[in-house]
């Protein structure tokens, strides 16, 4: 398979990935490097050992000055999927329903490529981008071991590839949204919604206790809200986000298909 489309994508998108992935690079450095100044200090602890539904909204829970509350609270319950979500929903509503309405996707496929192959590229390069921040930014982290942050590899590359795995599912509800309405701002809208609700479970579940059966459905439990840099990820939560992924993938050809260009 050819990969003009997925490379015509990449010169339209560098920017905006190089700049995400410098900016979460940043922050990583700086909140691993700050580490020792916090790890000793019970005021953080006070924040969550009542179950502050209000620290659980954004991702503290549990003991934050250890090394895996720090990075938890720090960034992967919070800011790694944030950045994850923009990235991935952002090209997955513009990709193909953003393409159409502005003209550019009917060229694109007038090249000789079947719709399939515009898909499965578009795909592709959904899933470069989740790849390049998450590998970015877990390669920080294991700067941390310098600063006192001991995490396992194994929780770590865990942690990380779960993250990858929703934030390509996220995009993937965006492009499924677009190929089946042509509309940018539906699969924008629509894709942003499930994340906000999925981040909402998967961040109160913990203590707010009427959520707590709805977590399964959240794919952020799946990769962040079950304490995964202390206990490790699940093989079945990581098969779940992937079974995920392919029938959303399955649902955008369908969609794409039948999609009337511009």
């Amino acid at each position: 398979m050819h990969a003009e489309v997925a490379l015509l994508d990449l010169r339209l998108r560098r920017r905006s990935l190089i700049g995400y992935t410098a900016g979460m690079t940043l922050y990583t450095l700086v909140v691993v490097a700050l580490y020792p100044q916090f790890k000793n200090s019970t005021s953080l602890d006070q924040l969550t050992r009542h179950g502050s539904a209000i620290a659980a909204l954004f991702g503290a829970t549990g003991d934050l000055t250890s090394p895996a509350g720090w990075l938890s609270a720090n960034i992967y319950a919070n800011f790694l999927p944030l950045i994850m979500v923009l990235i991935t929903v952002s090209y997955g509503a513009s990709c193909i329903a953003g393409q159409d309405e502005d003209g550019t996707l009917s060229l694109t496929t007038t090249l000789p490529f079947a719709r399939r192959s515009v898909l499965l590229q578009k795909t592709a390069f959904l899933a470069a981008q989740a790849v390049v921040l998450g590998g970015a930014t877990m390669a920080c982290t294991m700067i941390g071991r310098g600063f006192g942050l001991n995490i396992p590899a194994g929780n770590l590359t865990g942690i990380t590839v779960a993250i990858i795995l929703a934030g390509i599912d996220f995009g993937l509800v965006a492009l499924s949204v677009g190929c089946w309405t042509g509309s940018r701002g539906t699969a924008l809208g629509t894709a942003s919604a499930v994340a906000v609700a999925s981040y909402l479970i998967s961040s109160l579940a913990p203590v707010v206790g009427w959520l707590k059966p709805a977590r399964y459905a959240s794919l952020l439990y799946w990769s962040t809200g079950g304490n995964q840099l202390t206990n490790g990820t699940s093989p079945a939560g990581v098969a779940g986000l992937i079974a995920a992924g392919i029938a959303l993938l399955i649902l955008a050809a369908q969609g794409f298909r039948r999609l009337d260009l511009h």
